[in-house]
């Protein structure tokens, strides 16, 4: 409708603004819908914990585009947006829990976890967490048997790694990395850095569970060879330049 001068009319324009909030509640009303589960039937998911239901990665050698996220308290897993809860993730783990970001829609995104089995994600809520970006890519190539460290898609370094022998593989496809930490009790290597994989075929390290890491080794020897549990050896050198990287960085681990 118009008025004699050319312009919109009164009553009409209150339609087209009527118009606007419903359509404004139409597009963000699915957004802002916060699924409501109790966290304590859930199973936490640890490098300690295997959830059988969680949805595994259909892309587990491809890239991110950096995303990480950190969840501000413990929040639910679900399957699929808006579809059931199978799990839970705390906001920390090895210090702070940063997840990256595999895919992302309205509301939501679908982020790696360190829980068994190997190549396990979930879907997070996306209120509540906080968002930052990794310039960074760590790849482990089990077959030429090298780690690389990129920022930025440059190059920082290639070194000689030691990686899983035939019986105790390294596991293949995207795994992130997941903590730092430093115990000087550790003669082998006081600086450790765990990833969200785990060892396919031991369920324990030592004790612990069998949680895959980056980290040093006294005896270079084992640089190049296929000679460890499932973990990834590297030079002092190399190591010095990881424990920079920030949690929550995407590894590819593949056989090239």
């Amino acid at each position: 409708m118009r008025d004699e001068r050319g312009g919109t009319s009164i009553p009409a324009l209150a339609v087209l603004v009527l118009l606007g909030i419903v359509a404004a509640v139409g597009i963000f009303g699915n957004k802002t819908k916060q699924v409501t589960v109790d966290l304590t039937t859930l199973t936490a998911s640890t490098t300690a914990t295997t959830i059988a239901t969680a949805p595994l990665d259909t892309q587990p050698f491809s890239g991110t585009n950096g995303l990480v996220v950190h969840p501000r308290a413990e929040a639910a897993l679900f399957t699929a947006p808006d579809a059931d809860a199978f799990g839970k993730i705390a906001p920390t783990q090895f210090g702070q829990t940063w997840l990256p970001v595999v895919e992302q829609t309205d509301g939501w995104v679908r982020v790696l976890l360190p829980s068994k089995p190997n190549r396990s994600t979930g879907w997070l809520q996306d209120e509540d967490l906080d968002r930052a970006s990794s310039s960074y890519l760590i790849r482990v190539h089990t077959s030429s048997r090298t780690i690389e460290l990129f920022d930025k898609n440059k190059s920082l370094g290639t070194w000689k790694a030691g990686v899983g022998a035939k019986k105790t593989p390294t596991p293949p496809g995207r795994t992130f990395l997941l903590g730092s930490i430093i115990d000087h009790k550790r003669s082998a290597s006081p600086i450790v850095l765990p990833l969200g994989a785990h060892s396919p075929t031991l369920d324990t390290f030592g004790g612990g569970p069998g949680t895959v890491a980056i980290h040093g080794w006294p005896n270079p020897h084992v640089f190049g060879a296929a000679i460890s549990a499932g973990c990834v050896r590297v030079p002092k050198t190399a190591l010095a330049d990881l424990q920079k990287v920030p949690l929550g960085t995407l590894v590819l681990i593949d056989s090239k």
